[in-house]
């Protein structure tokens, strides 16, 4: 599995990009992100309120908080993905169809 080969990125890297999602959850941009009510993964409607601020690419694998990167995701989504990237998803759902 391709977890298994993931190394964290440093302390100083999650920590900055941790304040600067903290700050982009605060601009006009991510409001109008929130106010469409769209979960990103599962296309679902939910109030502004329900979604949280997903990173694509996880901080914690090296990805960056800004507006390329970040999506709007359900709580359930967001938990279901927590660290992983979308080809370690889609690796996951070939194996289950293989199964």
């Amino acid at each position: 599995m391709a977890e298994e080969y993931f190394v964290p990125a440093s302390d100083a890297h999650r920590k900055k990009e941790k304040q600067k999602a903290r700050e982009l959850r605060d601009s006009v941009w991510w409001r109008q992100v929130l106010g469409k009510g769209l979960c990103y993964h599962c296309e679902q409607k939910f109030s502004p309120s329900e979604l949280t601020m997903d990173h694509l690419i996880p901080i914690v694998r090296g990805g960056k908080s800004d507006k390329k990167n970040c999506v709007p995701s359900c709580k359930e989504c967001n938990s279901k993905k927590g660290h992983k990237t979308r080809a370690d998803l889609a690796i996951e759902e070939l194996k289950k169809e293989k199964n």
